[in-house]
């Protein structure tokens, strides 16, 4: 079949589908949700969120239009987009259980073991055991502390690499080596392995393919799936997506695999007692013959480690890459947080986690950038499970939801200069903000049921590494000039372009050198 045959025929299946579709019934006018215009046959409102912009972005323009409540026609689903925190407090709060279940998407379904993914899967007794396993035994503050070494020592073994690209004046692509740091941190603490990302011979090792295989991942998990909008086209695949995915899927799940049966093997030798890294954890309190939901052991503790790889060390690693971008586009800013170091800590020793708690306007610098770089810019797509009533308007069962966060946190009502890099304002008129989701103006991981479980563990990373990388270097563009904030696509809004600085020590030659070498695995 040529090509002009071949989009004829798929032209004409278009119409024929747009023909025999049932047409959703249209809203009363006495409950009519505000609707941007242009609406299209079979794709409704798909054509208005293609383009080159951040799709929060898009969102934030068509809200100025029509206002902090809208509804988009994707494909057979009707969505509601949310950018106001007195709406978001409804969805979360009031209307949490009902909004609690996940859409079924191209990526859960092909990439995450059919939704067994915990940030997938749906509302009911298989998320609810898989996220009580998260939040009790992988990522509470006792289990962070029992691993902390492996944070600390790859953090220091990090310190020590770029003390020696600074002693040669060398240009240090600092988004990349942040990457590879949280995804050595992560790896360790989910499967004790690690991949240094710079040795020749480990290229096609299973760290290396992993790595690769998560980055495919993550970019297949934030881009458009047009199956998602009209599910019958799923099997033409017209963007070639959905084979992506599912070669995606295979390799992750080919590492994975020889992993759990290394981490299996090893539970056999130990009488099942050593808890080295999180899979040991799961397969000490999974036994063998564990099905929930239709998912058996095997299953679940490979979803759960992937889960945790796709949303820990990007988050992290985006995170402190635009804390770094504001700070070198106000060096005032970054002069003020290494003085408040300096007086806390001092020049005699390298900072401590211990030392966090007393820094205040380095807590606040990354209060204010999660603020404005939210790690998840727009939440994922809740569904409602039964009739509800958001902001006065009634909704029906199976309408999907999202709240813009990226919009939400810029509200001018709430926000004084909101599009601005102003810390002080969570050491005054912010003060008592968190980021745990309790104030619905504020809630870079989102808030309720749905919430980032990971919320302690990626701030922990967060502030001790920008307080070293800033009580060890002074630290410059290496054109000299500004860092553009151009936001590229991903699950965690990325940087579109990298950083290249350059760094000087600012502590004594010794205080590099004494940092302990990295445990060797």
């Amino acid at each position: 079949m040529d090509l002009y045959t071949y989009l004829q025929s798929i032209a004409i299946l278009l119409l024929l589908l747009y023909t025999f579709s049932r047409r959703a019934p249209k809203n009363s006018k006495k409950n009519c949700i505000p609707e941007p215009s242009g609406s299209l046959p079979l794709i409704g409102h798909l054509h208005l969120l293609g383009g080159k912009e951040p799709i929060c972005k898009k969102l934030a323009t068509i809200a100025d239009k029509h206002g902090p409540l809208y509804s988009l026609k994707l494909g057979t689903h009707r969505l509601l987009v949310v950018s106001s925190w007195e709406i978001a407090k409804d969805c979360f709060k009031d209307n949490d259980r009902t909004l609690a279940t996940r859409a079924s998407i191209a990526a859960g379904r092909h990439m995450g073991y059919n939704n067994a993914i915990m940030a997938l899967a749906p509302y009911g007794e298989y998320w609810r055991n898989i996220r009580k396993i998260a939040t009790v035994e992988l990522l509470s503050s006792h289990r962070l502390e029992k691993l902390k070494h492996i944070r600390f020592s790859e953090m220091d073994s990090f310190i020590k690499e770029l003390y020696g690209l600074s002693r040669n004046g060398a240009k240090v692509t600092i988004n990349e080596a942040l990457e590879r740091l949280t995804f050595n941190i992560n790896l360790r603490l989910l499967v004790g392995k690690r991949f240094s990302g710079c040795d020749y011979e480990e290229v096609n090792s299973e760290p290396w393919r992993y790595e690769k295989a998560i980055k495919r991942a993550l970019h297949l998990s934030g881009i458009f799936v047009l199956a998602d909008a009209v599910p019958y086209l799923e099997w033409l695949d017209i963007q070639g997506h959905v084979r992506s995915m599912k070669r995606t899927a295979k390799e992750l799940d080919s590492v994975l695999s020889v992993w759990l049966e290394e981490h299996l093997k090893k539970k056999k030798a130990n009488q099942g007692t050593s808890e080295n890294d999180f899979m040991d954890v799961m397969l000490n309190l999974l036994p063998e013959d564990t099905v929930i939901s239709g998912h058996n052991r095997d299953t679940i503790v490979k979803a759960t480690t992937l889960i945790l790889s796709l949303t820990g060390g990007e988050s992290t690693s985006v995170t402190i890459t635009w804390v770094l971008s504001l700070l070198l586009n106000h060096p005032k800013i970054l002069m003020a947080a290494q003085q408040e170091l300096d007086h806390h800590v001092g020049k005699q020793r390298w900072v401590e986690e211990s030392d966090i708690k007393n820094l205040k306007y380095l807590q606040a610098i990354v209060k204010e950038t999660l603020r404005l770089y939210p790690p998840g810019p727009i939440t994922g797509i809740r569904e409602a499970t039964e009739d509800c009533r958001i902001a006065g308007y009634d909704v029906s069962k199976g309408t999907r939801l999202i709240v813009n966060l990226w919009k939400l946190q810029r509200d001018p009502r709430v926000w004084e200069n909101a599009d601005e890099f102003r810390p002080e304002r969570f050491m005054t008129t912010h003060v008592d903000f968190d980021v745990r989701g309790q104030h619905f103006e504020y809630m870079p991981f989102s808030s309720g049921r749905r919430s980032c479980p990971g919320i302690t563990f990626g701030l922990q990373v967060v502030h001790l590494m920008v307080a070293k990388l800033i009580q060890g270097f002074d630290i410059k563009t290496a054109e000299g000039t500004a860092v553009d904030m151009e936001e590229g696509f991903g699950l965690a809004l990325p940087k579109l372009n990298p950083i290249d600085v350059v760094l000087r020590p600012r502590l004594r030659t010794e205080f590099y050198e004494c940092l302990e070498h990295m445990n060797k695995y």
